[in-house]
């Protein structure tokens, strides 16, 4: 992705070195930061790293040359994504409200809760917050076999698909849904909604593309970090085999195809997950 020397975004809220323990939210908090968090997975190690305490700290941090270079990247693609969507808002006679994008390191207070590292990227629907500690792209890289710098640009566009879906009340239908229904039955929907911001992710790309910012493999790059994070795909790689009913993010097929949906067509037009038949 052609990304030196361009314009970064100011919407960024620097917190790295900066521990925050202390829950905040409740059980409503938790829940948003599962729902929303990117890799899903095993819930037992994220909700350790959501701790009920009002204790605050601080650790010492060194910004090394390779995270300067990162924070560097996801503000030139955050202002990318600003771009986009403010364009293709306007097309739909809507005014696109910008989020924040927090960095951090080891743990993190949002709106929604408390997270560590290991939950992994997140949006936080309460406060209009994208949550990252950068070091996830070395996991991203070294355990999920996904490098590439378009890789990682998917990573912060998935989860500016989350901030679309909440500035056109996505989130806050699927909030209303969470007590109506079975674990079970609100996995289907969380799928529908991770899948739609994989689609989301792709309009992104092709905004990307169609202003010369791509480079050859950058699909392919951002198409293995779908497949590479599919629920089926890491449960496969934890425990040896999947359970479907406890799928909350999609198969990798499922992401590589919702993503590469969205890249192909480029608009609005067909990201309704919710009420499509083949997902």
């Amino acid at each position: 992705m052609k990304w030196k020397g361009r314009t970064a975004s100011t919407n960024v809220e620097d917190r790295r070195g900066i521990s925050k323990k202390g829950l905040i939210g409740g059980g409503a908090g938790i829940i948003l930061v599962l729902l929303i968090a990117l890799l899903g997975g095993d819930l037992g190690s994220i909700i350790s790293n959501l701790q009920d305490t009002n204790s605050g700290g601080s650790s010492t941090y060194v910004e090394t040359e390779q995270d300067k270079e990162l924070a560097e990247f996801v503000s030139v693609v955050l202002a990318d994504t600003e771009s986009a969507w403010n364009e293709i808002f306007q097309k739909e006679g809507l005014d696109y409200q910008e989020p924040t994008l927090v960095l951090f390191t080891d743990s993190v207070k949002s709106a929604c809760g408390v997270a560590g590292s290991s939950t992994g990227p997140f949006y936080c629907p309460s406060d209009h917050k994208v949550y990252i500690d950068l070091s996830f792209y070395n996991e991203l890289r070294e355990t999920y076999a996904a490098p590439g710098d378009f890789a990682m640009a998917y990573v912060i566009a998935h989860e500016v698909g989350h901030h679309v879906q909440t500035q056109l009340g996505v989130m806050e239908q699927m909030q209303s849904l969470r007590t109506r229904l079975s674990e079970t039955e609100y996995n289907e929907y969380s799928v529908r909604l991770e899948l739609q911001a994989d689609y989301l992710a792709g309009v992104w790309a092709n905004y990307a593309q169609g202003r010369g910012l791509l480079e050859e493999g950058d699909i392919e790059e951002a198409l293995n970090a779908a497949s590479a994070i599919g629920d089926d795909r890491i449960q496969k790689q934890a425990q040896g085999y999947v359970v479907p009913d406890s799928f909350t993010h999609g198969t990798s097929e499922q992401r590589m195809r919702w993503f590469k949906k969205g890249f192909t067509t480029g608009s609005l037009a067909e990201w309704d997950t919710f009420n499509a038949d083949n997902l």
